[in-house]
């Protein structure tokens, strides 16, 4: 009997490890095909123009995307100005200050629950609270969606990267006589500072594909913006733009953008787990 139990143990041990290979390895390769096939579609867009040229007119031929790269770059950049301290703000206090308390708890149901809604309704939302009231679509607007995506993700990595430092290490620094604030900023923080840039990054990687809270907020634009209250162009919403038109060579352009993205938020994502895992060691 035993010997019978120690023989289906060690077939479903091995049975889960091959189920398990099998779903890596189809992962990867779905991955390798998604990207082979954004770079066959889009690499004759890939050009110098592509990288420094504004749009051209719909119909002509060639022109880049120069001034949707800076757009992206930019609300995302305002939105991780306000969206990742906020969020390292709340991990801070429920992992170090509120804990246990009916605040922490009803700020973890508020955050699982904006990481569970869906991005178009923050768009709408946004929309709503600026879009409308300043009757102008703005840079601005969409730092503020993409910052309300980021907040909750920064929260909750913040959180847990807090709670698997020792609390041995919390513990000396209070007997020496520091105060609660600066045991957290100098010897927690230090601690767990890897797995803070890696939340910071993931953060990052989540909103880099958005395009349903910019069609909402920051819409788009052919041209350079001159001031972060008027339309901005962007790369999501430039590629829905492109991809639905007629137009082939827009829709190599569209292509060419997609991959831009997709490695961009691949480098965030191998940057975040390697810093992961030198934190783990």
């Amino acid at each position: 009997m035993r010997q019978r139990s120690h023989r289906m143990r060690a077939l479903a041990d091995r049975g889960a490890s091959v189920a398990a290979g099998i779903s890596s390895l189809s992962g990867i390769l779905v991955m390798g095909w998604i990207l082979y096939e954004i770079l066959r579609r889009g690499a004759a867009a890939l050009n110098w123009s592509f990288f420094t040229k504004l749009p051209t007119p719909a119909g002509v031929a060639g022109g880049g995307v120069v001034n949707a790269i800076a757009g992206t770059l930019l609300i995302t950049s305002l939105a991780a100005v306000v969206g990742i301290p906020l969020g390292l703000f709340a991990g801070v206090y429920l992992a170090e200050f509120g804990k246990n308390s009916h605040a922490a708890a009803a700020l973890r149901f508020v955050s699982n629950l904006l990481m569970g809604t869906p991005s178009i309704i923050i768009g709408v939302f946004v929309y709503t609270l600026i879009v409308v009231p300043t009757r102008s679509f703005s840079a601005y607007a969409g730092a503020a969606a993409l910052a309300f995506i980021m907040l909750p993700v920064m929260a909750r990595t913040a959180e847990d990267m807090l709670n698997l430092v020792p609390n041995e290490l919390r513990e000396s620094a209070l007997a020496l006589g520091a105060p609660k604030w600066r045991v957290t900023l100098e010897i927690v923080f230090r601690a767990a500072r890897t797995g803070l840039v890696t939340g910071a990054l993931l953060a990052v990687a989540r909103v880099s594909g958005e395009t349903a809270p910019l069609l909402f907020t920051a819409l788009n634009s052919p041209f350079w913006m001159h001031s972060l209250g008027e339309p901005t162009a962007n790369l999501t919403v430039t590629i829905f733009n492109y991809s639905m038109s007629p137009y082939a060579d827009w829709q190599r352009t569209a292509w060419a953008a997609s991959f831009l993205i997709v490695a961009g938020v691949l480098v965030l994502n191998i940057t975040a787990r390697k810093l992961l895992q030198e934190r783990k060691k």
